[in-house]
C-alpha cells in the first residue's frame, strides 16, 4: 500500500524534530562561540570529534543509490555489488594511512588547492569546473531524482513535491556549515543503521515464512539455497553481469581507482577529515571503515530477498514493471517497504530520508567550498572578507539545488540504474584524476603539463574508449576478459575503461614529466615525510581486523 499511516508519520516526526533540534542546538552553541569564519562553515575545523568524523563519511556516502540503487543491482546480480562497499572498508584504510597525513602536514583544504599547491593555478581551475559540473549534473541530480522517486513510491505523495521538499531539509541543515552536517550526520547514521537493519531483518523473515519457516537466520539460508547464484562475488565471463563488475577486476583493476579516487581525491568526503588533527582524522576513517562492512547487510540483502521473493510469486507483476512491462531492480526496495508494518515503514522511511538529506547536505557544502574558495575568492573577489564568502557558500548552496531541482527530471537516471548511472560517468574523471593524485603525492618530478594532460587527456581518452565499439572490433580483447558481447557489439566494462585510461594517464605523465625535468622545469613538491605514515597500535590492530573480516568475507562467497 503506498500510503503512510498516521503512526508512521508520527515516528517520521520524531526524526525530523530530533534532527532539527540538534542541529539548531550545534549551530548556536557555535555562533555563541563567536566562530564564523570561513574555514570553521566550509570545515568545521577543530571541532568535529572521530565519532562524527566516520558518521559523516558515511551518513554523506550512503544514500538513495545505495538504499534504491544498490539494493536494485542486489535485485539483479547478488552479493557480487557489495564490493563496491566492502572495497572501500580498504580503501579507507590506505587513505588514513598515506592520504590524508599528506593534505594535512601541507595544509590543504580542497582539492584544487591541493593541485593549485602541487602543480600551478591552471590545473586548479580546469579541475574545479569539472568537479562543480560533476557534483551538480551527476551526484546531487542523482540522489534528489532517486531518493524523491523512492520516498513518493512508498507514501504516494507526489514525486516533485518529495524532491523540493528533500531539497529544502537539505538546504536548511546545509547553511549551518560543516559542523551541523558533521554533527547531525551522527544522528542521521543512527536512523539510516536503525532503520535498515529493521527492513532487512523484516525482509528475510518475510523470505522464511514463504517457505514455512520464521527468523532472519533461516530466511537467509533459505535465501542462499534459492539464489545461490547471487551469492558470488566474482563474476566468470559468461555471467550476464560481467560488464559491471568484469571477474578479477574488482579486486586488482577498476574498483581501485573508483574507491581510492572516490575516499582521497574526493572534496565531498575528504572534507570531513581535513579540518581535524591526525589521530582524530584516522580514528574518525577507521570507524567508517568498520561501517561499510556492515553497509550490503543494510542495502543488498534486502534486493536479494526482493529478488527471492519475486520468484516465489509474491509480488504482483506491476509492482516491479516499468510501463514497458521490464522488470526494474531500483523497484526493489521501495516495493519491500510497502510490505512494512505500520510504524516500522515510517522508521524505514525516516532511514532513508536520513540518507538521501545527509548526502545532499554533504555534497551541497563541496560544492559551495569549491566554488566559494577556489573559484570565488581566487578569480572574481580576492579581496573577499569572511563574511561574505560564508554568505556566497550559503547563496552557492541554494543555487545549486534548484539546478539539481530542475534538470534532474530531465536525465533519465531511473533509466540506467541509479548506482551504474553515478559509477559510470564519475568514471570519466577519476582514472586522470587520480594518477595526477598519486604521481603529485609521491613523485616529486611530476609536472603541471603531465598534470594537465591527465586531467583533460584522461577525459577524452575515456570518451574515445567509450564510443570505440562503434567503429571498431574489438572481440580479440573478450578471451583476455577486457571485452563483452553487448548485442552483437564488444564492449569494454566501463571498471577496464578506467584501468586502461589510469594506467596511460600514469606512463604519459611519465613521460612528459621526464621531458619537461630534462628542460629545466622545477615541479612545485610536497612535504613528505615516511614518520607521517606511522600509525598508532590501536588503528594498526583495527586496520588488521578490517583486512581479515575482508579476507573471510571474499574466501567465504568467491
Amino acid at each position: 500500500m503506498k500510503t503512510l499511516a498516521s503512526q508512521d508519520y508520527i515516528v517520521f516526526l520524531v526524526y525530523f524534530v530530533v534532527v532539527a533540534s540538534y542541529g539548531y542546538w550545534v549551530y548556536n552553541r557555535k555562533k555563541k562561540a563567536a566562530i564564523s569564519a570561513s574555514h570553521d562553515y566550509f570545515l568545521a575545523e577543530g571541532s568535529l570529534t572521530w565519532w562524527a568524523i566516520g558518521a559523516s563519511l558515511i551518513a554523506s556516502n550512503i544514500s538513495a543509490e545505495q538504499f534504491i540503487g544498490m539494493s536494485g543491482n542486489g535485485f539483479k546480480m547478488g552479493l557480487a555489488i557489495s564490493t563496491y562497499e566492502w572495497m572501500a572498508a580498504a580503501t579507507l584504510m590506505i587513505v588514513a594511512i598515506f592520504f590524508i597525513p599528506v593534505y594535512l602536514k601541507n595544509k590543504i583544504y580542497t582539492m584544487p588547492q591541493f593541485l593549485s599547491t602541487r602543480y600551478n593555478s591552471t590545473v586548479a581551475m580546469i579541475m574545479a569546473v569539472f568537479w562543480l559540473l560533476l557534483y551538480v549534473i551527476v551526484n546531487l541530480t542523482s540522489i534528489l531524482y532517486l531518493g524523491a522517486l523512492a520516498i513518493s513510491s512508498i507514501s504516494g505523495v507526489n514525486l516533485y513535491v518529495c524532491m523540493y521538499a528533500l531539497a529544502t531539509f537539505a538546504v536548511v541543515i546545509t547553511l549551518g556549515g560543516m559542523k551541523v552536517i558533521g554533527f547531525t550526520d551522527v544522528i542521521q547514521v543512527f536512523f539510516l543503521i536503525l532503520g535498515g537493519l529493521v527492513t532487512t531483518y523484516l525482509a528475510l523473515d518475510l523470505v522464511a515464512q514463504q517457505y514455512g519457516s520464521t527468523g532472519v537466520v533461516n530466511g537467509f539460508k533459505l535465501m542462499m539455497e534459492h539464489s545461490s547464484d547471487h551469492f558470488h562475488m566474482i563474476f566468470k565471463k559468461d555471467n550476464a553481469n560481467f560488464p559491471s563488475l568484469p571477474g578479477l577486476t574488482v579486486l586488482i583493476g577498476g574498483m581501485w581507482i573508483v574507491n581510492l579516487n572516490y575516499w582521497g581525491c574526493n572534496q565531498y568526503i575528504t572534507q570531513r577529515a581535513l579540518g581535524a588533527d591526525l589521530k582524530t582524522a584516522r580514528g574518525g576513517i577507521l570507524f567508517a571503515a568498520f561501517l561499510k562492512l556492515l553497509m550490503p547487510v543494510i542495502v543488498v540483502l534486502p534486493g536479494i530477498a526482493a529478488y527471492v521473493l519475486n520468484q516465489k510469486g509474491y509480488f504482483t507483476n506491476h509492482e516491479l514493471m516499468d510501463s514497458t512491462g521490464e522488470i526494474v531492480g531500483d523497484k526493489a526496495y521501495p516495493t519491500l517497504l510497502n510490505l512494512l508494518p505500520v510504524g516500522f515503514k515510517g522508521l524505514s522511511v525516516a532511514a532513508l530520508t536520513a540518507a538521501i538529506v545527509a548526502s545532499l547536505a554533504g555534497k551541497a557544502n563541496s560544492i559551495a567550498t569549491i566554488f566559494t574558495l577556489d573559484i570565488y575568492q581566487k578569480k572574481i573577489k580576492p579581496a573577499a572578507t569572511e563574511n561574505q564568502l560564508v554568505v556566497t557558500g550559503k547563496l552557492t548552496v541554494l543555487i545549486a539545488m534548484i539546478i539539481g531541482c530542475v534538470i534532474s527530471p530531465m536525465l533519465g537516471i531511473d533509466k540506467k540504474g541509479g548506482f551504474e548511472f553515478i559509477q559510470e560517468y564519475t568514471g570519466f574523471v577519476s582514472p586522470g584524476i587520480f594518477a595526477m593524485f598519486i604521481l603529485g603525492f609521491f613523485w616529486k618530478k611530476a609536472t603541471s603539463n603531465a598534470a594537465l594532460f591527465a586531467t583533460i587527456g584522461g577525459f577524452l581518452l575515456s570518451v574515445f574508449f567509450k564510443f570505440l565499439p562503434n567503429f571498431a572490433n574489438l572481440g580479440f580483447l573478450e578471451s583476455f576478459g577486457f571485452a563483452t558481447n553487448v548485442n552483437g557489439r564488444f564492449e569494454i566494462p566501463f571498471l577496464d575503461r578506467m584501468g586502461f585510461v589510469f594506467v596511460i594517464c600514469m606512463i604519459m605523465m611519465y613521460l612528459i614529466s621526464s621531458f619537461d625535468n630534462r628542460n629545466g622545469v622545477s615541479p612545485h613538491g610536497l612535504a613528505v615525510d615516511t614518520k607521517m605514515f606511522k600509525t598508532t597500535n590501536g588503528f594498526a590492530v583495527g586496520a588488521l581486523i578490517i583486512v581479515g573480516v575482508l579476507v573471510a568475507l571474499y574466501s567465504f562467497f568467491w
